[in-house]
């Protein structure tokens, strides 16, 4: 059965695009950022496919493209054109196959005038992964966001902590977030294929993303 999960975080810039990528990568994925601002400075769609090597047939196009770096609901306010739930659908393409789908932001950051990325991920019914610093202030952070989620109804698969290795914080965010945490991504001196693949191999729950029949075939 195809897997497909929805990255979210506790902030901007906590690593949900290398989570992504990451994830890309080891599950031989399909990439889908549906609302993407800031394409005045870079790409999320761009970055993925060049750091995790993905085909151009793997990224699927944005639903909502807008150029200033700033919260969708104000990008789309900018640019006349009101981000609509309903115009956001699974992509055909990628229905039946692994699908990475990746969030603007975090958690409760607003894409219209009346709903927020919370919304979306209940729209799209995807389990969601929750994207995490590992350094101080993570434990609030990341509980507050799991409270956001559950409260929104979405169906949370997991934590990821991303930044300098830290067991204590990961011990806290799976005890008082009753919650898996399924990987840790280090920093990383290079960031490429290679290396996403590495991580993967020995910092995330593998039984968890790759089926038993999967991982004995690829044995």
């Amino acid at each position: 059965m195809a897997r497909q999960f929805f990255v979210t975080g506790t902030d901007t810039g906590v690593g949900k695009t290398m989570l992504s990528a990451l994830l890309c990568a080891a599950l031989d994925a399909y990439y889908w950022k549906p609302i993407q601002t800031g394409t005045e400075q870079d790409s999320d769609s761009r970055t993925v496919a060049e750091i995790a090597e993905l085909p151009p047939q793997r990224i699927i196009p944005e639903a909502y493209q807008f150029a200033p770096a700033v919260s969708p609901h104000l990008a789309s306010r900018l640019a006349g054109n009101r981000i609509e739930l309903s115009k956001i659908q699974l992509p055909a393409a990628a229905r039946n196959s692994t699908l990475i789908v990746e969030g603007a932001g975090g958690v409760m950051v607003p894409i219209n005038e009346r709903e927020l990325m919370v919304d979306l991920m209940r729209h799209l019914a995807l389990p969601v992964l929750l994207a995490a610093r590992s350094s101080l202030g993570t434990i609030n952070h990341t509980l507050l966001s799991l409270a956001a989620l559950r409260a929104g109804g979405v169906k949370v698969a997991g934590v990821v902590m991303i930044g300098k290795l830290n067991a204590e914080n990961l011990e806290a965010i799976d005890h008082y977030g009753e919650v898996r945490v399924l990987g840790e991504i280090p920093w990383m001196a290079q960031l490429n294929r290679a290396s996403l693949l590495e991580i993967f191999a020995t910092r995330f729950d593998r039984g968890f993303f790759v089926p038993v029949a999967k991982r004995a075939a690829g044995s």
